[in-house]
């Protein structure tokens, strides 16, 4: 417990999944905690639970990361309700349509993906970067499709891009002790995945999947990735910069 006390923490995507299990333990840790999405009754629902653990812990911003003042909107609110930002974990991320291939990719999934995923975790990155406190973390969800190329085409090249910018901040950011680092998880059991439509996957792309992981082991739940997002936002983690860390109970090795 407490280890988070005293910092503050923006979590996008925090009103469903893994945003919402990392609020939530944010918040018994003793954290300050703002969550944006874009949806304003979900949000308001995983408010409604950090109030039952500390009224005064949280701040819900309506957001769509997407759009850059929204971003510089999301920052500013977390400088002026608690002071300054420790850490900003960017979560939001959206799925691309049937885990399609090169071939079959969607040409109208490319503006909506990499909008939210690549574009939106840099804007939300520069728009914090004038509030971090010395020491702070900034912890991105990737995804084991960004280190391994599985999974939709389009959103594989977006989770490989949030590495490649996981590396970039950290090393900008090293002489400042502010760190990043990325959580790449495998299958996560979420709303968001659970509500993919069978009807419109792509078949040979699960097949090649098959034979490159071992899909029998368990997925990963939302509460396991907001564990390691908890390391990674605390103190105990503050040598640890640039790193990437897959998450996937071995399903990729």
């Amino acid at each position: 417990m407490n280890r988070l006390k005293g910092k503050t923490a923006i979590v996008t995507g925090g009103n469903s999944g893994v945003g919402e299990a990392t609020a939530l333990l944010f918040a018994k840790e003793g954290a300050n905690v703002v969550i944006c999405g874009r949806r304003k009754d979900a949000l308001d629902a995983v408010a409604s639970k950090v109030v039952g653990i500390d009224e005064s812990k949280i701040l819900a911003v309506q957001a769509d990361i997407s759009v850059n003042e929204d971003c510089i909107a999301l920052a500013k609110a977390a400088k002026e309700r608690f002071g300054g930002i420790d850490i900003l974990v960017n979560n939001a991320g959206v799925l691309d349509t049937g885990i399609k291939s090169i071939d079959k990719y969607l040409d109208e999934d490319v503006q909506r993906v990499i909008g939210i995923n690549q574009v939106g975790t840099m804007q939300c990155t520069r728009a914090v970067l004038p509030y971090l406190r010395s020491g702070a973390s900034i912890v991105n969800v990737a995804s084991v499709a960004g280190v391994n190329g599985g999974g939709g085409a389009v959103y594989a090249s977006t989770k490989a891009a949030i590495i490649g910018l996981t590396k970039h901040t950290a090393m900008l950011l090293a002489d400042k002790y502010i760190r990043c680092n990325a959580v790449c998880p495998g299958n996560i059991v979420t709303p968001m995945t659970s509500n993919m439509s069978a009807a419109q996957m792509d078949v040979n792309m699960i097949i090649t999947m098959r034979k490159h992981g071992d899909l029998s082991l368990k997925p990963c739940q939302a509460k396991d990735v907001a564990n390691i997002l908890l390391f990674l936002a605390s103190d105990e983690s503050a040598a640890l910069t640039g790193q990437i860390l897959v998450s996937d109970f071995g399903v990729n090795l």
